[in-house]
């Protein structure tokens, strides 16, 4: 075991140059081409049939006991020990059942349909619509994707994860295979992932020890790697097999692989190995996969109305936003995108104004000394900009929370000045990977409706219920339908346990008065404190996490925050107050892509940064076209004026392209009446020919529309 560990740790993970992901070359329909069948497989496969006959006669000789076996509707079935499966009782409940069978979970862990069950047992049964099937699913069919990979390519597999739309793999490709993954490598390898489903290979579980996991492995770095970091001394973990694939997998898997009815490879691109750019460049490839073909298809009409609202196509078409490679992640904001930019900050801006928060200006950067004490340097350095100035470092804030630490401790506090609402729409930085940044979804400088509560513990409960009311009437304003979810204590985290339980009791008190519905979603609360994550749905059923509050006692620790309560003991007269962290919007540039997105680049007035063209019929009516814009300008509107050569019709169907809320055509008889005649972009009646309305009229009719916030631009 020494001898072979030592020589596997001598295997490079950075021994290649980077390498592009490929392009399909235009008008080359030829596929790539195929090398011969690599010798690791066969290599594998004789460790895995000699060790797997070994486990095969354990099982056989495991003792016979009959078992009770509990479903969820409090039924139960009896079986016998190391022979029933929880497809034998999906097949005695239903012959459909059975076959829609995704996953069994067995005592609360995830089990493979056809692994006999060992004892007495709560036995659930998991389809594709269940998450956790879902999950499941995809995983089989990265592996078969694996198995296509290496006998198209000849190639080293990395690592294949589900993921939230399917699946991928890394792999490395040999140099003898001659290029970079391209698009013309998508029909072979589809052709070799539906051989594997029609020949219905069944997924086979075997578990391995350290030493055989390395012997079997020993070919592939990545591998090795992954082994010995993953993989104790003195351990076992298990392997799967699936025709002449075996791959490390924990599983569980799909019965066989004929369980995948539609597959699909979507793209590829360059990656990382370990998401390292010090390792080795590595190629991904994506995949999707479905139990039905008919939902393959309603996917790929997804994708295509998804791809028409692609914030960064829509913000290239109306001159929104743009990236420069000077500043990567960084977003330049056009005059457009700024207006849609600033109105977002001004409806946060108005609702703090109502809700009692004040706003604050924090400093972009602080010394590390300050991150210490927070926590973060530990936690999150890696994530963070730092610097040298006069010889202590400094970091760029990545959150605004030690900072407002800082202010409420600045000097003594009273009972009676809480609750202290600090917002803040700090710039903030965080160093993400340049392989992880996409358009304003990932960016590395951004601003968010950050605001941190401090509040005694009395308060708790009316804080949270404000803070879940001002998430509510934002989403509720856009459209957007939430979902709430309770993340409670991670693996790492600061402070007591006791602390902690008491945090988690109050949010749980807090969102069941909220009475919208909830979740738990166990070990996934910040290293602070527990936190509500609210999802939204956008106008394509997606879902993304945007807001999030936080209940914190760990920094009010850290940084010995405290306030007078009022009593007459000098001794006991302090208290250590509660912080809620919070934020509704999220990134402010992350909420303008849902937003694009979500409205497809049709933009509610209230938020449109074109919201009025005025199109004069001829010449001699340009003067008053100007008139009435200047009208709508000091009436608070984004208005422009087409004095191009266009025809009527032209000009008309140039706004309509653009998006302008709307059309205000002016000819002699609107500058006789002092009117526009106006069409509405979202009324179709009103586009052949509008109505034509006083001007002074049509702005009392936008301001209605405006304050009200209205998702439709139809006037009155």
């Amino acid at each position: 075991m020494a001898e072979l560990a030592e020589q596997t740790a001598k295997l490079a993970l950075n021994d290649k140059a980077p390498a592009k992901a490929g392009k399909a070359k235009k008008g080359s329909g030829a596929p790539a081409p195929q090398i011969e069948r690599p010798e690791f497989i066969e290599h594998r496969n004789r460790i895995f049939e000699e060790l797997y006959q070994i486990q095969q006669d354990k099982v056989a000789k495991m003792p016979r006991e009959p078992i009770v076996v509990t479903l969820p509707d409090g039924s139960t079935r009896e079986g016998m020990s190391w022979e029933t499966t929880p497809m034998d009782i999906a097949n005695g409940i239903s012959k459909s059942l059975a076959k829609r069978l995704v996953i069994a979970k067995v005592n609360g862990v995830l089990w493979d349909t056809l692994r006999p069950l060992e004892g007495n047992t709560n036995l659930e049964l998991l389809d594709f619509e269940t998450e956790e099937g879902k999950t499941v699913y995809w995983h089989s069919s990265a592996h078969v994707l694996g198995e296509a990979c290496e006998l198209h390519f000849g190639c080293h597999l990395c690592n294949g994860p589900p993921v939230e739309n399917g699946f991928y793999y890394d792999i490395s490709v040999p140099e003898e295979f001659g290029r970079a993954v391209s698009q013309t490598d998508y029909a072979p390898l589809e052709h070799l992932a539906t051989k594997a489903i029609k020949e219905k290979q069944p997924f086979q579980r075997l578990e391995l020890t350290k030493e055989d996991l390395l012997r079997m492995f020993g070919y592939n770095k990545y591998k090795v790697h992954l082994i010995n970091d993953k993989v104790p001394d003195g351990t076992s973990t298990t392997v799967y097999r699936c025709g002449p694939l075996i791959d490390l997998c924990r599983g569980p898997h799909v019965p066989n692989t004929g369980n995948i009815t539609a597959f699909a490879v979507m793209k590829n691109s360059a990656s990382y190995f370990l998401g390292n750019p010090e390792n080795d460049s590595l190629q991904r490839i994506y995949g999707i996969s479905f139990p039905d073909k008919k939902m393959m298809a309603a996917h790929k009409l997804f994708l295509e109305e998804a791809a028409k609202r692609d914030h960064r196509k829509i913000g290239r078409e109306q001159e929104l936003f743009f990236f420069h490679e000077m500043s990567p992640g960084s977003a330049f904001f056009l005059p457009h995108g700024t207006r849609i930019y600033n109105t977002l900050m001004s409806f946060i801006r108005e609702q703090y104004w109502q809700r009692g928060f004040e706003e604050v200006v924090s400093p972009n950067m602080f010394n590390v000394n300050l991150w210490k004490q927070s926590g973060h340097w530990d936690n999150y350095k890696d994530d963070m900009f730092d610097l040298e100035v006069e010889k202590e470092k400094f970091a760029l804030k990545p959150m605004t929370c030690p900072g407002h630490c800082l202010m409420f401790g600045m000097r003594d506090r009273s009972y009676r000045e809480l609750p202290i609402r600090f917002a803040d729409f700090g710039v903030l930085h965080r160093n993400e990977a340049s392989g992880a940044l996409t358009g304003l979804t990932r960016v590395r400088r951004f601003q968010q409706d950050d605001a941190h509560i401090f509040c005694m513990q009395s308060q708790v409960k009316d804080e949270m219920r404000g803070a879940l009311d001002f998430m509510s009437m934002v989403y509720g304003t856009f459209g957007f339908t939430f979902a709430l979810k309770l993340s409670t204590r991670p693996e790492k985290f600061l402070g007591e346990i006791a602390v902690w339980d008491q945090a988690e009791q109050q949010l749980r008190e807090s969102l069941d008065e909220f009475g919208a519905g909830w979740e738990l979603n166990p070990g996934d609360g910040a290293f602070y404190g527990p936190k509500v994550d609210i999802t939204i749905r956008d106008a394509l059923g997606r879902e993304f996490q945007c807001a999030t509050i936080q209940l914190d006692f760990q920094l009010p620790e850290r940084f010995h925050l405290q306030f007078r309560t009022g009593t007459a003991d000098e001794m006991s007269g302090f208290q250590r107050p509660v912080i809620i962290h919070r934020a509704v919007l999220g990134s402010v540039e992350r909420m303008i892509a849902i937003l694009t997105e979500n409205f497809a680049g049709k933009w509610p007035l209230w938020l449109s940064p074109r919201q009025v063209m005025v199109v004069p019929v001829t010449g001699v009516v340009y003067e008053y076209a100007e008139k009435v814009k200047q009208q709508l300008h000091e009436a608070g509107y984004f208005v422009d004026v087409d004095v191009s050569a266009d025809t009527l019709n032209k000009k008309i169907r140039n706004a309509e392209i653009a998006q302008y809320n709307f059309i205000c055509v002016v000819g002699a008889q609107e500058m006789e009446e002092g009117s526009v005649n106006v069409r509405c972009r979202d009324d179709v009646g009103t586009k052949a020919k509008g109505q034509t309305v006083p001007v002074t009229a049509f702005v009392q009719q936008m301001d209605v529309l405006k304050n009200a916030k209205s998702l439709e631009s139809k006037l009155a």
